[in-house]
């Protein structure tokens, strides 16, 4: 494997997996492929041009990914609508880049032959009780409860049938919550670093006992790199680092470190069908391919992501503004 495709290359997941694949595959090429919506940014990407080349296209324009796949050894696809309140506010986007673009990638590497490994969440498996000690696993029944999770457990069936039908070359992950540099400041944990940073108070989602089950985005870059290189194909893999915690337990955690009161947040209006808890179990990867996380102390972690957002303003404040609007608009 020489020269791959990373579509939503030039967002948070997408991009650190491109700058892990830079480092630790010197002798690679990277073609990203990204719309360039609101959560995707060219800056994601400076200082690799000498390796990795940005095409700017949709994934819904079929002779666009056709010519992309044509050109490249294998492709990874992270490009997806992946906001869970957007998707309440406007599913649409959410069906045609989840549902319409997956299949226009998934008909590319069927007609060019190429390998596939296709990137999606834990959240198409619904939510567990918060009093169960249970976790996901690739058997888990789907179970999503919203247009975000649903249209990602449907691109997940139409790999599966493709694999079946076809004899697409496909595997397919699915994650947890993913944090770290780069992501974009309408989710969980950037928007409350960067309320602190501007001087007002983080807001928590109802009682904030909902779980979830945190990942350093470099431990998911090494997961998928490593099913991409060893996985079979046709299967299911699970990346996690059981990293389980209460939002409110999150929240509480920033705000001691970034000095302030841990009860020195807002409580708003909680999301509609808010799932509880998620939890993922990873023995199938760390059994049979062999893949460890790396970044297991949650609190190290978080104090070196919030770094990056002080460090980083110029990056994130031009998006900060029109991201509060929006949250104004769903009362949130």
């Amino acid at each position: 494997m020489q020269k791959i495709l990373v579509t939503g290359g030039a967002g948070f997941i997408g991009s650190n997996f491109v700058r892990h694949v830079y480092r630790e595959r010197p002798d690679w090429l990277v073609e990203v492929y990204d719309s360039l919506t609101y959560a995707g940014n060219k800056a994601n990407l400076k200082g690799l041009e000498d390796r990795v080349t940005l095409t700017v296209a949709d994934i819904c324009d079929e002779s666009a990914i056709d010519a992309a796949v044509a050109r490249n050894d294998a492709v990874v696809h992270f490009a997806a609508e992946s906001h869970n309140d957007n998707s309440l506010f406007n599913p649409w986007p959410f069906v045609n880049t989840n549902l319409v673009g997956t299949y226009h990638v998934l008909e590319a590497v069927r007609h060019h032959q190429k390998r596939l490994h296709h990137i999606s969440t834990d959240e198409v498996y619904g939510d567990l009780k918060l009093d169960d000690p249970s976790k996901f696993t690739p058997e888990t029944p789907y179970n999503p409860s919203s247009p975000y999770s649903s249209t990602k457990a449907g691109s997940d069936l139409l790999v599966r049938a493709w694999v079946r039908s076809f004899n697409v070359k496909a595997t397919i992950s699915n994650c947890s919550n993913n944090y770290g540099p780069y992501q974009h400041v309408e989710k969980f944990i950037p928007r409350q670093i960067t309320e602190i940073l501007e001087g007002r108070k983080p807001k928590l989602y109802g009682s904030g006992a909902n779980v979830r089950d945190w990942i350093h985005t470099e431990d998911h870059s090494s997961g998928v790199l490593t099913i991409l290189e060893k996985g079979k194909i046709g299967e299911t893999y699970l990346i996690g680092a059981n990293g389980e915690m209460q939002n409110k337990e999150v929240v509480e955690l920033i705000l001691q470190i970034m000095g302030k009161d841990k009860n020195d947040y807002d409580q708003v209006n909680d999301r509609p069908g808010h799932d509880l808890r998620y939890a993922i179990d990873s023995s199938k990867i760390i059994d049979d391919l062999g893949w460890q996380p790396k970044y297991t102390d949650f609190r190290k972690g978080l104090s070196n992501t919030i770094d990056w957002y002080k460090d980083n303003q110029d990056w994130w404040k031009p998006l900060k503004a029109s991201t509060e609007e929006k949250y104004k608009e769903l009362n949130r």
